[in-house]
């Protein structure tokens, strides 16, 4: 498993980090690369009808224990984010072919476009599949070059109009796992190299776009601006404090001023806004106190604010025996330690779990935290750690599935 990841890092990396973002020639290089790895072992692949890739390895029951992650990857991105559940899974999947016919048919997905990078939508491909695409405000989306994701993924064989046929993919599904980075400090504060997830944050993400007036930076006084971007400013600094007060997260990632140049009042600043937070009714409350602040600071600084929702996912709770089930592995091959924490970053797991399909992710440490950023990095002990946790998960799961768990 390592030795792919430093394959891939070396295939699909430059010196500013991981460049598979989906629906480009990289992430399609990355594929092509994966394929060749499957080519190895007795399972047939497919893409289905949202680009999702399936491994499928036929079992004594079509019943299917299904493990999966993206190769998919920021633009800058890191060497294990996402790629590391895809090679895990894989590594998994050639210990069980080497033994025979499973007593369940398993599955690996590597799902299309988790990280949303390019046209702000994540979990594209499990989304799909699990039904929650919004098909009619997906193929409105655009990137920053004005190229609409319909045409984009057109180009991948996918049609927007029909990619939720790929339900049908999870018809015989009984189980999903997924490992992965976390993402975090929490383990690294704790001194634990893995943990078992018992669910995933809500997430809402909006576009605010402030509208005031453009003017010149040097004609117009303080007291008669509209300015969108001190506006937009405004609300940043509040939406800190919301967090704060919930004990959640709140995030403006991106900022757009209009127009852009050093000499001039911004007439329009668009302003992104993603919340979570692991309680849906906390996260509610989040939500509608930036809606009343957002509306407070543009009466005050003399402009207007409009709404535009890009992407909405509830809190959802892991199934609890299978995270049992991934906290025993993890003592397991841990002498005995273990931690049961919830994700923060949203994962395809999530759209797995909110279609029914019981759910658990396996996480490692990330060295200080980081992610979506080059010098992310896990030790490599841990990494070992973690794949001999899952493959073990994998196990469990399987005879709990065999003796008819649900």
């Amino acid at each position: 498993m390592i030795a792919d990841l430093r394959e891939l890092a070396a295939l699909t990396s430059d010196a500013n980090g991981a460049q598979r973002v989906a629906w480009t020639p990289v992430w399609a290089k990355a594929r092509d690369w994966y394929r060749c790895k499957l080519a190895d072992l007795p399972v047939d692949v497919e893409q289905d009808q949202a680009g999702n890739l399936w491994a499928t390895l036929r079992g004594a029951s079509p019943r299917a224990l299904i493990m999966g992650s993206h190769l998919d990857s920021v633009p800058n991105g890191g060497w294990l984010d996402g790629c590391l559940g895809v090679l895990a899974g894989l590594e998994v999947l050639r210990r069980i072919a080497g033994q025979g016919v499973p007593p369940l048919t398993v599955r690996l997905v590597d799902w299309a476009d988790e990280e949303g990078a390019r046209f702000g939508r994540s979990l594209f491909g499990s989304s799909a599949v699990a039904g929650r695409l919004n098909l009619e405000w997906v193929s409105r989306l655009s990137d920053t070059d004005g190229v609409r994701l319909p045409d984009a993924v057109r180009a991948f064989g996918v049609d927007v109009a029909t990619a939720e046929q790929a339900h049908r993919q999870i018809a015989d599904a009984s189980a999903y796992l997924e490992m992965h980075i976390e993402q975090g400090p929490v383990l690294e504060s704790l001194g634990l190299p893995l943990g078992a997830v018992i669910g995933c944050y809500g997430i809402e993400r909006h576009q605010l776009v402030f509208s005031g007036v453009a003017a010149h930076a040097g004609g117009f006084p303080m007291h008669l601006r509209h300015d969108a971007f001190l506006a937009a400013a405004r609300f940043a600094l509040e939406v800190r404090e919301i967090a704060k007060r919930h004990g959640g997260v709140g995030t403006n990632g991106r900022v757009r001023n209009m127009p852009d140049i050093p000499t001039a009042v911004a007439g329009e600043c668009a302003i992104t806004l993603d919340m979570r937070h692991i309680d849906a009714a906390q996260l509610e409350a989040m939500l509608n106190e930036a809606r009343a602040v957002s509306e407070r600071i543009a009466g005050e600084e003399g402009v207007s604010v409009a709404w535009r929702t890009i992407y909405q996912s509830p809190p959802q709770l892991f199934h609890p025996h299978l995270v049992d089930l991934c906290d025993e592995a993890i003592r397991e091959v841990n002498a005995g330690a273990s931690h049961r924490m919830p994700s923060g970053p949203g994962h395809d797991a999530i759209e797995m779990a909110w279609a029914g399909v019981p759910t658990v992710m396996l996480f490692v440490q990330s060295r200080r935290g980081l992610s979506h950023n080059k010098d992310e990095d896990t030790p490599i002990a841990h990494l070992e750690l973690a794949v001999r946790a899952f493959d073990r998960l994998a196990d469990k799961a399987m005879a709990w599935l065999a003796e008819g768990g649900t």
